[in-house]
Order: C-alpha cells, then sequence, then structure tokens
C-alpha cells in the first residue's frame, strides 16, 4: 500500500506539459485606474456607513449609551446628560457620511498619483513581470 506523499512525488516527477507565458506590465492606463479606484472608494464609504449604522444600532439596542449617560452624569454630578444627544444617529450617521465622501475624494486621488508615479518608474525599471502558467 503506497501513502499519499508517494502518490504526489511520483505525480510531481512526471514532466508536466504546462504552456509558461511572461508579460511585462508596461503602462497602466491613466482613466482606467482613476475610475476603478474611485469605484473602490465609493464602495469601501458605503461599507462605512453602513458599518457605521449598524454599530450604532447595536450600541444603542444593548443599551451601552443609557448606561454610559448614567456613569458620566454620576461621575460629573449633571443628572441631565445624555449621550445620546452628542452621539446621535443623525449625528453618527452625517460624520460617517462626510468621512466617505472624503476617503472617495483621497482614495481617487491617490489612485491617480500611484498611476502616474507607476508609469513614470516603468521609464527607467522597464516593468513589472508577470508570469501565467497554463496547466
Amino acid at each position: 500500500m503506497t501513502s499519499v506523499a508517494d502518490k504526489l512525488a511520483r505525480k510531481s516527477s512526471r514532466p508536466t506539459a504546462t504552456k509558461q507565458v511572461r508579460l511585462k506590465l508596461v503602462y497602466i492606463d491613466f482613466w482606467s485606474a482613476v475610475k476603478l479606484s474611485f469605484l473602490v472608494a465609493v464602495a469601501l464609504g458605503i461599507v462605512l456607513v453602513v458599518g457605521a449604522f449598524l454599530v450604532w444600532m447595536v450600541l444603542n439596542q444593548t443599551g451601552i449609551f443609557t448606561r454610559l449617560s448614567d456613569v458620566i452624569g454620576e461621575v460629573s454630578g449633571d443628572d441631565s446628560f445624555s449621550l445620546l444627544d452628542t452621539f446621535g444617529l443623525a449625528q453618527v450617521l452625517g460624520f460617517a457620511l462626510v468621512v466617505a465622501v472624503l476617503n472617495t475624494i483621497v482614495g481617487t486621488a491617490l489612485g491617480a498619483i500611484t498611476t502616474v508615479l507607476y508609469n513614470l518608474s516603468v521609464r527607467i525599471t522597464g516593468g513589472l513581470l508577470v508570469g501565467f502558467a497554463n496547466q
């Protein structure tokens, strides 16, 4: 009886007829990279807003805000303090939306800058060598 390791060793010792292709990535289209980075940044912005909403809902449903308000009120001596006035759903979602818009702008700009820098560095380095194998 042969083991699995012996079968794999015999299988790997056989000559395989795989065709390998090596290509150089010497240019990235600027507008394609900008569009892709914009779409990725928008998707991450949507994830950020939905995530902030879900975290706020979980914290609100578990009563964390009221407990923290009670603790802060006892420590400060102000019984009228409410954490929900400061961190209400509208304030949290507004802040998340502003951060998402800023991340979209910055992410798109970074994608454009990275593309330009790569296209300039290709003139010096010759490009990125990428290998593909057909198995």
